[in-house]
């Protein structure tokens, strides 16, 4: 026995299979909070100007002392004859010294380097000058150059030292009583010229000087890595400081 069709009602209680829905979302959205700049201690700005100071009035105190000594050696000057160079000028035992050098037709060492040692004060000074003017002026891209005249101050005098000991040893009289060939007196240590033993050796003046560029060197670096590479300007540094390094104060920039 079939039984009757079913109604379409009947098949109202059927479930059928919906499509899921999304969960609803609860997303917090937070603010990143940037840290704020905040300008360079003044102390650190200070304490570069401190070391530029120091190297400064030591680069001037070597424009006083001796900087070079040149000792020749022979039997009849058992103890010696001292030639000490400077920044002033050539001291020591000179006249002895001029004496022997008339015979192999070297020149006068009153003669050597005199443009140099003319200007030498004024050297000095143009040194001084451009070390604490580039501690002030420089920026941040450029600040690593400020150790160019500090160091540029004792090889300086090296180069033009042994450039004019070459000359002397090079351009002799042809017609000198006694001849020579060619020679260039040694800078360090033990030499000989002709039957003299020589030694050479710095002084104070240039030892100075050589303490001089090294606080600038430390100086420049404390400049460069605790000051210019923290400062709140950085980004806008270029060639030249914009906070002309403590004269004007520094400003965190806007937003930071």
């Amino acid at each position: 026995m079939s039984s009757a069709p079913k109604h379409a009602s009947d098949y109202d209680d059927v479930h059928t299979d919906a499509a899921p829905q999304a969960p609803e979302e609860h997303h917090r959205h937070l603010n990143v909070v940037k840290p704020k700049a905040t300008p360079v201690p003044l102390w650190r700005r200070w304490l570069v100007v401190g070391l530029m100071a120091a190297s400064v009035a030591t680069i001037a105190a070597s424009f006083s002392q001796p900087w070079w000594q040149f000792t020749l050696y022979a039997p009849q000057y058992p103890h010696g004859l001292h030639m000490v160079m400077g920044l002033t000028g050539v001291t020591g035992d000179v006249g002895e010294i001029d004496e022997l050098n008339h015979y192999i037709g070297m020149t006068k060492l009153e003669t050597v380097a005199s443009t140099e040692l003319h200007y030498a004060a004024w050297g000095v000074a143009l040194v001084a000058i451009l070390v604490f003017a580039m501690t002030l002026f420089m920026g941040r891209k450029t600040g690593k150059w400020i150790v160019a005249p500090a160091l540029a101050f004792p090889i300086g005098f090296m180069l033009d030292c042994y450039f004019h000991l070459y000359e002397a040893g090079h351009s002799m009289d042809p017609h000198a009583a006694i001849r020579l060939p060619g020679f260039t007196p040694q800078m360090f240590g033990n030499g000989q010229i002709g039957q003299f033993m020589t030694f050479a050796n710095p002084l104070a003046g240039f030892w100075i000087a050589v303490v001089g560029a090294l606080l600038v060197v430390v100086a420049t670096v404390v400049r460069q890595r605790a000051v210019c590479a923290e400062c709140t300007q950085r980004g806008a540094c270029g060639a030249v400081c914009v906070n002309a390094f403590v004269v004007r104060k520094e400003h965190p920039p806007t937003g930071a």
